[in-house]
């Protein structure tokens, strides 16, 4: 492992340090589970199987956060070279071909996490045809999800659910990525206009004046008249949800750099200015920017870590070249505070890569536990550190 220090130069050994806390982690998940998946949240650190729901057993494959675990197998292999995390991974990939073959919990638009993470990674790091069959597969699935007028993706559930109907949300950023793929893969120019509509969308609508953003926002499915924005685990509709702020900063970057639409580019920087004025002293924000230091409000260390991932890309895609270095500062600041605060004393502590994440407040799910996606996005963050050439699977 080589890494690039940040402007300061004081924090490289940290991030190889890291690393291997991390890859050890990893390593003992692989013996906990084998090829059963682990539920979205630890339970007081340490993470238990996937609950059984209908005909999808205990450790089975279902929900959207899945393959946060393959892509972590991905990363690993690609850090180390070690083939014992590259055939687990594959492992997984097998069940996602599996899953999307059988119609299996397929009802969300996270399918473009789901088979971004296994099965389009399995294709750009081997030329897996098996698994770029099932990502285009996935990829037709989520296009089952597009609607016309609206011109946006629905999120959740099934289509003819009223209280579904015309919803997006603005995770959906990073869901794109698997379109974009199928089009390249393709040529089917049906796949980039429903990505170049659906972000044009949410620029448009999910993005506040101020910079902030809607967790969630609704579109009349007929017409595709703009109807409302809310939220569903930000404190309240018109706060602005950190992990979702986070999301517009990572997605809205990606998005700009497949489509060229400037606004984007823009919408992103707004996203991180916005992000980064609302963080406490530590650089790690409460789980929703409402609240600020002094606050008892728990912390969301996954949002922290999908910025950082967000503000390296948008310095990959920054025109301006003062700016691209603050966002590379900033992302360098944010992840030494993840190391240094939100990681267990010892590797050995916890089955997550970093502690003190927040799912979902408002339901009282997952608060104040590591989560898949935290770790996931804190060892993309690492990688992207250690090794800036790399490429990645979105």
């Amino acid at each position: 492992m080589t890494s690039t220090s940040p402007a300061s130069g004081t924090r490289a050994p940290r991030v190889d340090d890291a690393i291997a806390d991390a890859l050890s982690t990893i390593r003992r998940n692989i013996a906990k589970f084998g090829p059963a998946y682990p539920d979205d949240t630890t339970v007081d650190d340490r993470y238990e199987l996937r609950p059984a729901e209908g005909n999808i057993p205990l450790g089975g494959n279902r929900g959207w956060t899945t393959s946060f675990r393959t892509g972590m197998l991905w990363l690993a292999w690609e850090l180390t070279g070690d083939e014992d995390y590259r055939e687990a991974a594959k492992v997984d990939v097998a069940d996602f071909e599996r899953r999307v073959r059988a119609e299996e919990d397929l009802d969300t638009h996270d399918l473009g996490f789901l088979y971004t993470l296994s099965t389009v990674a399995s294709w750009r790091l081997g030329a897996d045809e098996a698994a770029r069959d099932a990502s285009l597969l996935a990829a037709d699935h989520l296009m089952r999800r597009f609607l016309e007028p609206a011109g946006i993706i629905q999120a959740w559930g099934d289509l003819s659910d009223p209280a579904q109907r015309g919803r997006t949300i603005i995770d959906s950023l990073m869901n794109m990525p698997l379109l974009t793929w199928a089009g390249e893969q393709t040529g089917e120019a049906r796949f980039d206009d429903a990505v170049r509509r659906h972000t044009a969308q949410l620029r448009e609508h999910i993005l506040r004046a101020d910079d902030s953003t809607f967790h969630t926002f609704y579109w009349d499915a007929e017409t595709g008249e703009p109807l409302r924005g809310g939220t569903e685990q930000g404190a309240a509709d018109e706060s602005c949800w950190a992990r979702g702020q986070a999301w517009g900063i990572y997605g809205f970057a990606m998005n700009y750099a497949v489509t060229g639409d400037e606004r984007l580019l823009e919408a992103s920087r707004r996203c991180a200015d916005y992000f980064l004025r609302h963080l406490p002293a530590d650089d790690v924000p409460f789980w929703d920017l409402v609240y600020t230091d002094g606050s008892d409000a728990p912390r969301d260390s996954s949002a922290a870590a999908i910025a950082v991932c967000g503000l390296i890309e948008l310095a990959s895609v920054e025109v301006d070249a003062a700016r691209a270095a603050e966002w590379i500062d900033r992302a360098h600041a944010i992840l030494a505070s993840l190391i240094a605060n939100y990681t267990p004393a010892s590797a050995e502590d916890s089955d997550a890569l970093i502690l003190h994440s927040v799912y979902d407040l408002p339901k009282g799910n997952g608060v104040d536990e590591g989560t898949l996606w935290g770790d996931y996005f804190y060892l993309e963050a690492l990688m992207r550190v250690a090794n800036p050439d790399w490429k990645k699977y979105w």
